[in-house]
């Protein structure tokens, strides 16, 4: 990268690192309850962590091709039928459940529609429906019923829908608790103007079609942070969305922008990871995988990016990785500034069937970013290229050994769509606007 880039970066990691609340989840007092639940969530962390990651991402690439084969085959059957119906679903994701009328009976449905690392997560499966009817955020210790705060802070498992569209400012950082969904399907869900969405050593959680933009930094306060405990926080720093020690999380069809920090941050020996069919735009610092590079605990840290569209004003950090295995597979880069993948502290980055369309800047055509280690030590950092479209110059820089023989020849075992495919696998990202008693 150019020099002024590399400087531009320096100096955001260095505010970054100056916001020390963060490695410590704002949290003011890490009382002997917290411990415990850190406890709890490092052990879950664990047990969902993959020891050969390389199995989950061929399965992956299997359920890419079946989408698509069984895209051709209703294409042409549409045709043949003078078809003329609003719902196309184009990748496996997709193709699960969002072309059935019943979806709004169905809602459950959506759990088992999880891919890659975070497939795991099914969210509030064996709760009830909660309804959120009151788009207030007043009362930080005892929330109100109806309220979407009250839902989330729940012992039991819940699946979180809304009456009708809303617009939600969050006047406190927003603490889910385990086995949760929020789903924001048949609604407009806005999060806005507020702050953001935490989930702090707590495991299984979906969130799935709404929108969070413009959300900002917030000063600390006491603060309910599951339903039976109560703690301080300290200012939070403005992340859409942001994971701390926490496992099986899947976030699906959000459309997220013009935040104050991050989009997404995944931080802590966080790991069981998936982020698939989100509409990213008009950001800095889009996602961070790892905070730090003196934190060996994320080497744990699995996260599958897949069918993303990035879109129209992002700069860096799509995503900018530390430790861990990273699938970034079928996402559509249509804009950056500086670069799209980055990375310090050796993580193994594995892109399949992405689309690159590199900036008119030539100092921008690279794709990758190294961090904070002369070329001898990143050149043996594992960050492969398999199948990936560039356009309009853009380069990726790869660098290690193979990651091993991809099992591609056995059995259903397929190599990843290519990148020309994937404008069309995410055609549909974002938050839909689904409407009851039809297909989205």
């Amino acid at each position: 990268m150019a020099g002024s880039a590399s400087k531009v970066t320096f100096i955001f990691l260095v505010a970054f690192a100056i916001s020390i609340p963060c490695l410590e989840a704002g949290i003011a007092e890490f009382d002997d309850f917290l411990k415990a639940q850190a406890d709890e969530a490092h052990e879950i962390a664990l047990r969902s962590y993959e020891p050969d990651p390389i199995n989950v991402t061929a399965e992956f690439n299997i359920h890419v091709h079946r989408a698509l084969m069984e895209e051709s085959n209703d294409t042409r059957r549409e045709l043949k039928q003078k078809y003329r119906g609003p719902c196309l679903a184009t990748n496996p994701i997709d193709r699960c459940w969002r072309c059935r009328k019943d979806w709004a009976q169905d809602r459950y449905r959506l759990a088992s529609c999880g891919k890659g690392f975070g497939r795991r997560a099914v969210g509030g499966l064996h709760g009830k429906i909660y309804v959120v009817t009151d788009s207030s955020d007043d009362e930080p210790i005892n929330p109100r019923p109806g309220t979407l705060r009250y839902g989330v802070l729940q012992r039991e498992p819940l699946w979180i829908i809304f009456a009708q569209s809303m617009v939600i400012t969050l006047k406190f950082e927003l603490l889910i608790s385990s086995d949760k969904t929020i789903d924001g399907r048949g609604a407009n869900v806005v999060i806005k103007g507020g702050a953001g969405l935490a989930m702090q050593f707590v495991n299984n959680i979906i969130i799935h079609g709404i929108r969070i933009n413009k959300i900002k930094s917030m000063e600390g306060t006491m603060l309910r942070d599951l339903w039976n405990h109560v703690g301080i926080r300290t200012r939070c720093d403005g992340d859409a969305v942001s994971i701390f020690g926490s496992s099986n999380i899947w976030l699906d069809h959000l459309s997220l922008s013009e935040c104050e920090d991050g989009l997404i941050d995944i931080v802590q020996g966080s790991t069981g990871i998936t982020i698939s069919n989100c509409h990213m735009t008009k950001h800095n610092d889009v996602m961070l995988f790892g905070a730090s590079d003196t934190y060996a605990g994320d080497k744990i840290m699995q996260v599958t990016v897949a069918f993303n569209h990035f879109g129209q004003g992002l700069i860096q950090r799509m995503p900018r990785c530390r430790w861990g295995f990273v699938h970034v597979i079928n996402n559509d880069y249509t804009h950056w500034l500086m670069y799209a993948i980055g990375g310090s502290s050796e993580p193994t980055i594995l892109s399949q069937g992405n689309r690159f369309i590199a900036p008119n800047n030539n100092a921008a055509k690279e794709i990758t970013h190294r961090d904070y280690a002369p070329p001898e030590e990143w050149s043996k950092w594992q960050w492969k290229s398999e199948n990936d479209l560039f356009m309009n110059g853009a380069t990726f820089l790869q660098s290690g050994s193979p990651l091993g023989k991809l099992p591609f020849n056995k059995g259903l075992m397929m190599k990843p769509r290519p990148g020309a495919e994937a404008n069309r696998l995410t055609r549909f990202a974002g938050a839909l606007n689904c409407k009851v008693g039809k297909p989205c």
